[in-house]
C-alpha cells in the first residue's frame, strides 16, 4: 500500500462514464475515477479477455489522489463489437486510444498495461512519446513464449456459457488456479463478476466478442504478434519504466525480463511471487512499487 489514505469503495462506486468514437465509427467505452483537474492521468489498458474492471482492485487497493481512466478495448465489455471482426488488432487499439486521448485533451500520461495492453503501450511509446511520462508493462516483453500463448488458446474460446454465477467462478478458478494459487470461492466469484456478465438469456458468459481470440495458438500473424521487434521497444528508453512479472509467468520469461533491463537502462522490474500470467496488481508489492513509481512521476518537476 501507498501512504496515501484508502481510497473509498465508493469512489468505484461513482465512477464516470467515458464514451468516445473510433476512426471507423464503433462506440468505445472507458471508465474514469479519481480527480478530473489531476494534471497527470494514468490510462490503464488490460489484457486480451479481460476489460477496464481489471483494473478497480489496483486503484481501490492504491488509495492516490490521481485520475485513472481504465478503458474497454474494442469488442470487450460496454465498447461496441465490430461487426466485421478484422480490426482486432494492436496497431489499431493504439488508433482507439489516440482517439480517446484527443477526446480528453489529455497532454500528460503513465500507462499501465497489462499482456495486450502492454504491447499498446509499447506502441503508444512509438507513436506519441512526448505525451508519456512513464509506463508499467505488466507480464508481456517483446518476445511471448509460445507455451503461454498455447495455454491460453486452450480455455480462451469465449462461447461457453455457465448457468450460474457460482458455475462461472468454478470454471475460471479451474483455468487460472495456477496463475492464483491462494485464491478462494469469494476470489473467484470476485474474478468472475469483472470478466462475464449476464445475458439476456439468463445465462453467464465471458464479455467479449470471441472473435477475438480465434486463430489464438496457430501461426496466424493476426494472433502470433511478432513481439520479437525489440525496436519498437527501443523506443521506451527515454520514458521511465517499471516491469512487473509473474514469478511462474508462462508469457514473459525471466530471460525476457532479464534482456529488457538491459536494454532499458533506467527500467526497475518487480517479480510478484506466487503470480503466474498476469499479476493482478493488487498483491501487497505490486500496490507499494507501482505506488512509488506514481508518487515520483505525479510530482512538479522542479
Amino acid at each position: 500500500m501507498t501512504e496515501a489514505a484508502s481510497l473509498s469503495p465508493a469512489v468505484l462506486a461513482s465512477k464516470r462514464d467515458i464514451v468516445w468514437t473510433s476512426h471507423d465509427g464503433l462506440k468505445l467505452y472507458a471508465a474514469d475515477y479519481g480527480p478530473q483537474d489531476s494534471q497527470v492521468t494514468v490510462l490503464c489498458m488490460h489484457g486480451l479477455t479481460r476489460n477496464h474492471k481489471d483494473f478497480e482492485p489496483m486503484i481501490q487497493g492504491l488509495g492516490m489522489n490521481m485520475r485513472f481512466v481504465s478503458v474497454d478495448v474494442r469488442g470487450r465489455g460496454k465498447s461496441d463489437r465490430d461487426p466485421s471482426g478484422k480490426s482486432y488488432a494492436p496497431p489499431v487499439y493504439v488508433q482507439d486510444m489516440a482517439a480517446l486521448i484527443a477526446h480528453l485533451n489529455l497532454d500528460e500520461l503513465i500507462l499501465v498495461g497489462t499482456s495486450m495492453g502492454g504491447l499498446m503501450a509499447m506502441l503508444m511509446a512509438k507513436a506519441f512519446p512526448d505525451k508519456i511520462k512513464g509506463i508499467i508493462i505488466n507480464d508481456v516483453g517483446p518476445e511471448v513464449n509460445p507455451a503461454g500463448l498455447k495455454r491460453i488458446a486452450g480455455y480462451a474460446g469465449g462461447n461457453e456459457t455457465f448457468d450460474s454465477w457460482g458455475d462461472a467462478a468454478a470454471a475460471i478458478g479451474r483455468t487460472q488456479a495456477g496463475v492464483y494459487p491462494e485464491y478462494g470461492e469469494e476470489a473467484w466469484m470476485e474474478f468472475a463478476r469483472r470478466t462475464c456478465v449476464e445475458r439476456s438469456d439468463g445465462k453467464i458468459g465471458f464479455d467479449y466478442d470471441p472473435v477475438i481470440v480465434q486463430g489464438m495458438g496457430s501461426t496466424s500473424p493476426g494472433w502470433r504478434v511478432n513481439f520479437a521487434m525489440w525496436r519498437v521497444f527501443s523506443a521506451l528508453k527515454s520514458i521511465p519504466l517499471l516491469i512487473i512479472r509473474g514469478e511462474t509467468s508462462d508469457i514473459l520469461t525471466e530471460k525476457t525480463a532479464k534482456r529488457m533491463l538491459r536494454r532499458h537502462k533506467t527500467s526497475k522490474l518487480l517479480t510478484v511471487p506466487e503470480r503466474g500470467h498476469t499479476p493482478f496488481l493488487d498483491e501487497p508489492v505490486s500496490l507499494h512499487t507501482i505506488g512509488k513509481f506514481l508518487t515520483k512521476l505525479s510530482q512538479p518537476a522542479s
